[in-house]
């Protein structure tokens, strides 16, 4: 079973609590690291300890939410060993993890 690491800033948190149903329903082990209410939140206090997790190899990936995703992208990309690609498509995903090795979805809440 993989193991994911999961988190969103207030615009993403009602797209993650939907993606944590998903994942758990399909046999996913998960952690939510925050934010957990749809109050003002920054995302660089939830992307880094992500990304840190993966990063550690405590979990075998990650899935990141904001409004445009190119936040918590660029957050996370500054933890050595991450790779973290901006994906809305599972064929953008799939070339992502395929070809890039990517380790971390990040996901918009704002444009899907």
């Amino acid at each position: 079973m993989k193991k994911i690491a999961i988190g969103s800033d207030h615009a993403g948190f009602e797209y993650k609590e939907a993606l944590k149903v998903w994942l758990e329903k399909n046999g996913y082990g998960l952690k939510d690291f925050g934010t957990y209410s749809t109050a003002s939140a920054d995302y660089p206090d939830f992307a880094h300890p992500v990304a840190s997790a993966v990063e550690n190899k405590e979990f075998d990936l990650g899935i990141l939410v904001c409004g445009s995703a190119n936040g918590v992208a660029i957050t996370a990309n500054k933890h050595q060993g991450i790779r973290a690609a901006i994906c809305w498509t599972e064929e953008l995903a799939g070339l992502a993890r395929q070809p890039n090795h990517a380790n971390i979805l990040c996901n918009t809440a704002r444009v899907i």
